[in-house]
């Protein structure tokens, strides 16, 4: 495919206070610039993965999911400064089980043994899955192995720089087998920072000296040239400093203030400092990724062990009607009898019917063990207490119906589509001290490999990242910050006007709200 290439080297807003552009705006700008596809690349994680893979299906691109893992020196279970240094490797995942592989990395990478400020491998644990022959990787930008092993303690490049490149360029072609590694061009800010092109020309002797071929990358952390000051903003906000002090000499990420390079770059400005072998090498490994077709398919429970031969259909009735004979025969008027088993029928109905009885057998066997330990056991939080059939297993302790509680408000089957089923949300708050215990009983009943971690995305809005902006021009005092934005109303006691600002204009500003709907203050 002639005049295009394919980003391979992209960060989206999960690479925390780093990357400002959301999957939407990166699919957006693949369109705008009119190329086939584009890899995402976020540091130590994949959060964005299933947004991505949507917004550029969306936008009818091609979407190659990938991650910037942190790679260390030595075994990664050493954890002293002297391993504390890391560098960084894209990987991309060629197929479904290369995902899957690449699911299993970041895990690892995250697990108390490795974590040492940061989640990361070494090449060894990453050998472990790239041999299966499911992934892709390129090495060469700077911060990489790659451009790491070029120079001396001096900084300088070494006297015998050729041979040690070629020497770990072959041995990462082993790591992840032939035609799987490719040695990393990056040449997009060369013009602020030159050591970008002295890099580059000690890379392509390395592939002429290997026979690897070159890749051309692009570092991009946000979409277009004119979102730099937003990145610097989130920079700053990241690193505690101002815009002045990032400006100074010998700081650490100064090239992100120093130029606007930082983008996803059209075909032509690619062209101006790649070779066209460089492009269209982005397009061979676009095209060695397949379609990722197991990624998006609906939740698989766990398989719950039932007594008596029972599935888990029949166990669960069996339970709704030991609870019924505890908590509503001989506690309940028989004249509402009916009520309560018209809504239990009605339950039963809508969660068998999307196949969630696992589920409730999986919840209601963790409060059984909180329960049996003798710690203090959650009564039913948020709209969990709607649901009858949580109340006669035990999970929750309020009677839906003497409240007037809707089951609706928890599960609506209306939400099911023949490819999705939408999973319950039963929040089960435990002591802290607890905590660390119930997950280890869980990860050992079920399998660790079938218990994961949740984690919550914060984003600035409103007054925050106003507060942000102007720390991060530091030129006024706290005093002075606070008085402007005192006003600024909070987000959720405006969420219906935002969403209709939304539906009206395409967007919301919650800032611009409030100047426009609160003008005199």
């Amino acid at each position: 495919m002639a005049n295009t290439y394919f980003p391979l080297h992209v960060h989206s807003y999960y690479s925390l206070l780093d990357g400002l552009s959301s999957p939407k705006d990166i699919a957006e700008r693949c369109k705008e610039i009119d190329v086939p596809g584009c890899a995402i690349t976020d540091h130590g994680n994949i959060s964005a993965h299933i947004q991505f893979l949507l917004e550029m299906r969306e936008a009818g691109k091609k979407p190659i999911l990938g991650c910037e893992f942190y790679v260390s020196n030595k075994d990664a279970s050493i954890k002293d400064q002297n391993n504390r240094k890391l560098a960084h490797m894209c990987i991309l995942a060629k197929n479904d089980a290369g995902w899957k592989d690449m699911v299993k990395m970041v895990s690892m990478s995250n697990t108390p043994e490795l974590f040492y400020y940061k989640p990361r491998l070494d090449l060894d644990r990453i050998a472990q899955f790239a041999q299966k022959g499911n992934l892709i990787a390129f090495s060469g930008h700077i911060g990489s192995h790659m451009a790491n092993i070029l120079f001396g303690e001096d900084g300088s490049i070494k006297d015998n720089w050729l041979e040690e490149g070629s020497k770990l360029a072959l041995e990462l072609q082993d790591i992840f087998g032939r035609g799987n590694f490719f040695l990393e061009v990056q040449l997009m800010d060369y013009m602020n920072f030159p050591l970008q092109k002295d890099i580059a020309e000690c890379i392509r002797e390395i592939s002429r000296n290997t026979g690897i071929p070159c890749v051309a990358t692009q570092d991009a952390h946000y979409a277009k040239k004119e979102d730099a000051d937003d990145q610097r903003i989130l920079l700053c906000t990241n690193m505690h400093v101002t815009i002045e002090q990032a400006n100074m000499p010998g700081f650490e990420l100064g090239g992100f203030f120093k130029s606007r390079q930082y983008h996803i770059p059209t075909y032509e400005e690619m062209k101006e400092w790649h070779t066209e072998e460089e492009l269209q090498n982005t397009l061979k490994i676009a095209e060695m990724v397949e379609e990722y077709n197991d990624i998006l398919r609906s939740p698989v429970l766990p398989k719950f062990e039932c007594p008596d031969g029972m599935n888990a259909d029949e166990y669960l009735r069996h339970l709704c009607r030991e609870g019924w004979k505890k908590k509503i025969e001989g506690k309940i008027d028989k004249s509402k009898h009916s009520i309560y088993a018209d809504r239990v029928k009605h339950e039963l109905k809508v969660l068998q019917g999307a196949g969630l009885s696992a589920y409730f057998l999986v919840v209601k066997d963790i409060i059984d063990f909180v329960r049996n330990n003798g710690w203090l056991t959650p009564t039913g939080r948020g709209s969990a207490a709607g649901c009858l059939v949580s109340y006669l297993l035990g999970i929750t302790s309020i009677d839906p119906i003497q409240y007037g509680l809707i089951f609706e408000r928890f599960y609506n089957a209306g939400r099911n589509t023949k490819d999705h089923i939408s999973m319950p949300d039963i929040d089960i708050d435990v002591p802290k001290y607890a905590r660390d215990k119930i997950i280890k009983y869980v990860s050992e009943k079920y399998g660790e490999d079938h218990v994961g971690q949740m984690i919550t995305f914060q984003t600035m809005k409103g007054r925050g990242a106003l507060k942000d902006v102007i720390r991060a021009y530091g030129d006024l005092s706290h005093d002075e910050v606070n008085e402007i934005t005192k006003n600024i109303i909070e987000e959720h006691k405006i969420t219906d006007e935002l969403e209709t600002m939304k539906k009206q204009r395409g967007f919301s500003s919650i800032i611009l709200w409030c100047l426009e709907n609160t003008p005199n203050k």
